[in-house]
């Protein structure tokens, strides 16, 4: 694939990288001519083994040894994408690359699926995950704000055997690179998209559709009437969704009322609560269990 050695970040040709803002990037009135950008040889390399169409690379000179391989598979998906080589000095002048792991690529973001057809199994291929039936445990992510949590929320449904994730309107964006990142690539991994187009989407409408599928819904959320997390009656349910509420304020009242059960994970030392993240993983360990191999 073309190198292209670029002296200066100010090139419009790195507009993608430098100074597209993340609305113009997602490109909501044409989703199709949406663009990500993916972080790091692990991210780009799932995100290629998913699918997804990479439109260019930026880099430090001192990385293209290290790159050889991801540019290869990358000039076999899109020959004659470029490969923009800028000077340390210049670089550096991109805020957080110095935390990256050498390389950035901008992909095209894929049109999501509707929720009830990923559920079901019918979702139209393209990049990115597939289910090849329809789910029995899902995980909804409701206004997640902190790009951290969710892709730590990702790498967990990833390993502890959920089948999808949703994510409401209004949490923050999976494929944002610092969520792509923290999930280690597992973001491309897992089967999702968002449930609901607007706020006013979730959760009445979301959760009406849930039940409609068949699913029983549970809201992870410190209560009076919350059941515990091995609760015998929530864990034989056929099919769950187990619904994560944002940072600080958790789950909201409305979300909370329309749920089948309210579960709390129990603790010690009189801590009464954990970050999201951390709580999903508990969660999803428990109530997925029997989807993970060996724990059957």
């Amino acid at each position: 694939m073309p190198v292209v050695p670029v002296q200066t970040l100010g090139d419009s040709r790195l507009d993608v990288f430098a100074r597209l803002t993340e609305a113009q990037l997602r490109n909501k009135l044409e989703p199709e001519k949406g663009v990500f950008i993916a972080e790091s040889f692990k991210v780009i390399d799932r995100a290629l083994a998913a699918g997804y169409q990479p439109l260019s690379l930026l880099m430090e000179e001192k990385w293209l040894d290290a790159s050889e391989s991801v540019l290869a598979r990358v000039e076999q998906v899109s020959p004659g994408a470029p490969a923009f080589v800028l000077p340390s000095s210049e670089i550096q002048k991109l805020t957080g690359f110095q935390l990256t792991r050498g390389i950035l690529c901008a992909m095209r973001r894929p049109v999501l699926p509707e929720a009830r057809d990923l559920l079901l199994g019918k979702a139209l291929q393209g990049p990115g995950a597939h289910l090849e039936r329809p789910a029995r445990r899902v995980a909804v992510l409701e206004g997640i704000v902190d790009h951290t949590n969710v892709g730590a929320l990702f790498r967990s449904a990833a390993a502890l055997g959920v089948d999808a994730v949703l994510v409401t309107p209004t949490c923050c964006d999976p494929l944002y690179r610092r969520s792509a990142r923290v999930s280690m690539g597992t973001v491309f991994q897992v089967p999702w998209t968002r449930i609901g187009h607007v706020a006013g989407d979730w959760p009445d409408a979301g959760i009406a559709l849930l039940k409609e599928l068949g699913f029983s819904t549970a809201a992870m959320a410190l209560s009076p009437d919350s059941v515990p997390l091995a609760d015998p009656e929530l864990n034989a349910q056929e099919k769950l969704a187990i619904i994560l509420g944002t940072e600080g304020d958790g789950l909201s009242e409305r979300t909370i009322a329309r749920c089948d059960f309210t579960v709390r994970i129990p603790m010690m030392h009189g801590v009464d609560s954990l970050n999201v993240a951390a709580a999903s993983a508990v969660a999803f360990y428990q109530l997925c269990q029997l989807r993970c191999g060996g724990m059957e």
